[in-house]
Order: C-alpha cells, then sequence, then structure tokens
C-alpha cells in the first residue's frame, strides 16, 4: 500500500470513527508517518481532485465522498469478523424452532440492534416456497377458505370467492387431490407448470376434477406484492436528510414514504437477488432517490439452494463497514440454515 493510500485508508477510519472531518495534523499522527501536515496536505489536495475527499465549508478538513466510500469498500477495507459469543447469540436468536415469519422478524430486530442502523429482511418469496399440504374448508355457498401448509412450516391462508356452492366433500376430494400430485412442489411451479397442464385438458377432465383445477388456481395465485419487515428505521431520522430545515424534511419525508409504500425498495433487492454473496450500494449508486445519503449492505438468504429473498443494513453513508458486511453475512447464513431445518 503507497502513501496515499494508506493517508486515505486512515482518513475513512478516522472519519467513521468520529464523524469530524480530518485535518492534516490529526492525519499525521492517525497514520504514524513520518511526514509534516504540509505533505499530508498536498496529498489530501490530490485525492480531492480525484472526487475521493470533499471540504466542508465549515472546516479545514476533509472528508470521504461517495467514490471515496466506494474505493475505500472495494480495495481497502479490512472487514472484522464478529465475536464467538455475538454469532452464537444470534444463533439463539435465529433458532429453527420458530415459524418463517418470527424468523424473518427477529433477523430484522437483531440486524438493527447489533447495527445501530435500520435492519430490513424480505418476508421469503412465495412462489418459491414448498407445498407440503393443502386444504379446503367451506365458510359459506360462495366463500371458501384455502389453507397452505409449506415445506418450511409457514402456513398460508387464502379466501377464495368461489363462482358455484361446494359441499365439505368436495372440498376434502379437492384437497386431497391437490396434496398428492403436487406436494414438494414449489407454489411457483404448480401455478406455472402443472397446473397449465391440467388447465389445457380441461375439457377432457370430469366435473370434480374441473372444480379441482379452479380452486388451486384461486388458491396458489401469486401475491400481488412481496413484503419485508423493517425495524430500527427511527435510527435514521438524523442521518438521513443532507441537511436541516425545509430540504431536509423533505428529504425524510421521502424516505419514509419509501418504507411504507414498499414497492420501490422491493425492486431494489430484486435487482440484486442472482448475487451470491454480499452487496454494497453507496449513496446515489442504488438508483434510487431516497437512499442518495444512505448506504445498503445486502446479502441473500435462502434454503434448498434456491434464493428466497434478501436481507441488509440500511444507515448512513459514514457506517463501519468492517462490522456491517460480516454481520449481514453471518445473519444471512444463519437465517438460511434456520430455515433449512
Amino acid at each position: 500500500m503507497d502513501r496515499a493510500q494508506l493517508l486515505f485508508k486512515t482518513l475513512v477510519e478516522c472519519y467513521i470513527r468520529d464523524g469530524q472531518p480530518v485535518g492534516s495534523r490529526h492525519l499525521v499522527q492517525a497514520a504514524e508517518l513520518p511526514l509534516s501536515p504540509a505533505t499530508v496536505r498536498n496529498v489530501m489536495a490530490r485525492l480531492e481532485e480525484r472526487g475521493l475527499l470533499a471540504s466542508p465549508h465549515t472546516s479545514a478538513g476533509r472528508v470521504p465522498t461517495a467514490q471515496g466510500y466506494r474505493l475505500f469498500v472495494d480495495r481497502l477495507l479490512t472487514t472484522e469478523a464478529p465475536p464467538e459469543t455475538l454469532v452464537s447469540a444470534l444463533e439463539q436468536e435465529l433458532a429453527p424452532d420458530k415459524s418463517p415469519r418470527e424468523l424473518v422478524q427477529k433477523a430484522a430486530q437483531c440486524l438493527a440492534e447489533l447495527s445501530r442502523h435500520a435492519g430490513l429482511v424480505m418476508v421469503p418469496r412465495r412462489d418459491l416456497v414448498d407445498l407440503r399440504h393443502i386444504e379446503f374448508v367451506r365458510l359459506d355457498e360462495r366463500r371458501v377458505l384455502a389453507i397452505i401448509v409449506c415445506a418450511n412450516g409457514d402456513v398460508q391462508n387464502q379466501l377464495l370467492h368461489t363462482e358455484r356452492a361446494f359441499d365439505e366433500a368436495e372440498l376434502t376430494q379437492a384437497g386431497n387431490y391437490l396434496t398428492r400430485h403436487f406436494a414438494g412442489k414449489s407454489l411457483g411451479e404448480i401455478t406455472d407448470g402443472l397446473l397449465r397442464g391440467l388447465r389445457d385438458d380441461r375439457n377432457r377432465l370430469d366435473d370434480l376434477l374441473r372444480s379441482t383445477v379452479d380452486l388451486a388456481e384461486r388458491a396458489f395465485a401469486p401475491a400481488p406484492e412481496a413484503d419485508y419487515v423493517l425495524t430500527g428505521e427511527a435510527s435514521l431520522l438524523s442521518l438521513a436528510g443532507g441537511g436541516a430545515g425545509v430540504a431536509g424534511i423533505d428529504r425524510l419525508q421521502e424516505l419514509f414514504q419509501a418504507f411504507a409504500a414498499k414497492r420501490d425498495i422491493l425492486h431494489l433487492l430484486d435487482r440484486c437477488r442472482q448475487s451470491e454473496g454480499v452487496e454494497v450500494y453507496i449513496g446515489d449508486e442504488s438508483g434510487y432517490a431516497p437512499f442518495e445519503d444512505l448506504a445498503l449492505v445486502t446479502a441473500p438468504y435462502g434454503s434448498d439452494g434456491r434464493v428466497l429473498g434478501r436481507l441488509a443494513v440500511i444507515g448512513p453513508t459514514r457506517m463501519a463497514y468492517q462490522r456491517v458486511i460480516p454481520l449481514v453475512e453471518v445473519t444471512a447464513g444463519l437465517l438460511s440454515r434456520a430455515l433449512a431445518r
């Protein structure tokens, strides 16, 4: 590592730790190099010309830019493995005896508490979960409750409005038929392939089987939108907004409206679903305006080799990446292991 890289790395680490612009004299002491403050100022000026540092108007010191954080994370960062005590505590919180919903909630809480930022976990994608059992319960003449029991232990209830009345015997036969033929298949496979084949042969089916296909199409219909659990978002109140006054308030409102609407954030996470490891988005790299002053550290979790969703820590660009990146990676692995059991 050359002199400029060492000084830059030290400056970023000091700013992440202290939150104050770093001056040349402080940087000389922190880097422990036999350099004069004048020499350090020249190096910092060149780094500023490259767009890696910026000079706040209120201080003679420098702070990293989003481009500077990107260089730091990609080439200079030294991560810290989480302590064994922390990993053990996470394993207890993400125990496999919890339901998938409980695991998602607990993972988001752990990410928020341990990072001191916001923790976000996508609820497992419905279309990738395997079917274990399905049954139908008659509520009245035109309403049927579909109870879908998934292989991961999750139970999903779907209210169906039917075109004709079903008696209990018909519903029992329909549930038994679908369980017998589709158990072990993902809900997405059932919807996209197996049911389509039966639907194409509808004219050759008897009345009961046609009705079974109709019930199944309604029960396995894709959810209108995925979901996620978010905790710790209050920690962003003093970090997002990019400044005081009306502009800062508007940015905060935009951010929290995004959290409430969910759609755009889910699309952002969906874009990196194929990634196998941790990804870091800094500032405007996400392409999503409310995150321009924030950083997102995200990783996939899954079961049986399939990605079911992603989890993330959302915080300021001045986050402790050396701690947060391993925390996200470990949590994703433990959540995957718990869901697989």
